[in-house]
């Protein structure tokens, strides 16, 4: 017979951390285990008798007391590393493969993938993955970007940025923009619902039935959305939105508009409307640079929550199913904070052309 072991002493503090951790469901296994083993422990429960309860051999549970007696709570958390097999793949072969996936292609290709890098450089896939991730190298990925050429930049973006940050009083700041072009896409086939196991499917191939033009304006102050859904996208229906928002809002308020350098914002109708209209006071976005417009971003909720997943028989449905985003995004408004200054802006801008400028 084994001799019976002493029980573990446990501070107040440290038994409600302990149960805390086995009650916890986010808690790693391990962990609630070697928990669970100095618990039991502390309530003078035998070696023997806690290894059968928890499922492991009674050397464990030595082991556990030991390191726990020793370190406290903390011993519990550090598990030692292995003695199980090293890298063999030399610092050489590594800076290799970094230095091919920096400043080289493969034949015939655009970017490097796992099994060509593996291939040209005889490693296996899963080595030249783990080179990847510790050096924070995506060959397969890409994002867009684009540098304003507009003369007035400058001026255009603090004028811009100035009314997102400090809004003039008695006033209200607009967000405008047309999204033309709203295809009316009907699916060939019925689609499969969502279950268990199993995305919802749709076909990829559709029958158009026409297009639609969507003018927005987002109230910065409340995050509501005023929308205009018209067939064509000319300076008449422009004028049509701007009378719309001219009856929207109180009129002993100046509105200023931020929107961008589209042909049909500059009409010689549209001057003239404008100057008749003198609450109206328009903000140009640099040339290129529609993410300063915040309405976009309300455009992007659009379109990912009640377009591009939608079936519509005709551009009736699809102007239906705009005006209930519509709605629904009015009674619940998300307020959009613009954040960034004009300066940060400038010095990531400077920073983009430097590079540009040493590639050419």
């Amino acid at each position: 017979m084994w001799a019976a072991s002493p029980p573990i002493g446990l501070a107040d503090e440290q038994r409600r951390v302990l149960e805390g951790w086995v009650r916890a469901p986010s808690t790693p296994q391990g962990l609630v285990l070697r928990s669970r083993i100095v618990l039991m422990a502390s309530q003078g429960v035998a070696n023997h008798a806690i290894a059968k309860a928890v499922g492991t051999s009674r050397p464990t549970i030595q082991l556990w007391r030991e390191r726990f007696s020793q370190g406290g709570l903390k011993a519990l958390t550090k598990i030692k590393k292995g003695r199980g097999r090293k890298s063999v793949i030399a610092s050489e072969k590594v800076k290799e493969i970094i230095e091919a996936t920096l400043h080289s292609k493969p034949p015939g290709a655009t970017h490097w993938s796992c099994r060509t890098m593996a291939k040209a450089m005889g490693v296996s896939p899963d080595t030249v993955n783990r080179i990847w991730r510790a050096h924070e190298l995506q060959p397969h990925r890409v994002t867009s970007f684009k540098l304003s050429s507009d003369r007035r930049f400058v001026e255009k973006l603090t004028d811009v940025i100035g009314l997102y940050l400090n809004p003039p009083e008695h006033a209200l700041v607009l967000c405008v923009d047309e999204k033309s072009q709203i295809q009316a896409l009907d699916r060939t086939q019925p689609g499969l619902p969502l279950k268990k196991g199993r995305y919802g499917t749709m076909t990829h191939d559709y029958k158009r039935h026409g297009t639609a033009a969507l003018f927005a304006a987002l109230n910065l102050l409340e995050g509501t959305v005023v929308g205009q859904i018209h067939l064509r996208h000319r300076h008449q229906e422009f004028l049509k939105f701007l009378a719309r928002l001219d009856r929207e809002f109180v009129k002993d308020l100046e509105l200023h508009v931020i929107l961008n350098n589209y042909g049909t914002h500059t009409h010689p109708k549209v001057k003239a409307w404008l100057a008749k209209h003198s609450r109206f006071q328009l903000h140009f976005i640099p040339t290129g640079s529609s993410w300063l417009n915040l309405i976009e971003r309300w455009f992007a909720e659009l379109t990912n929550k009640a377009i591009r997943r939608g079936s519509f028989a005709s551009v009736g449905d699809l102007g239906v199913a705009i005006h209930e985003f519509l709605d629904a995004s009015n009674r619940d408004p998300t307020i959009y904070v613009w954040t960034g200054s004009a300066e940060t802006i400038m010095e990531k801008v400077a920073r983009c052309q430097a590079i540009l400028q040493t590639r050419h």
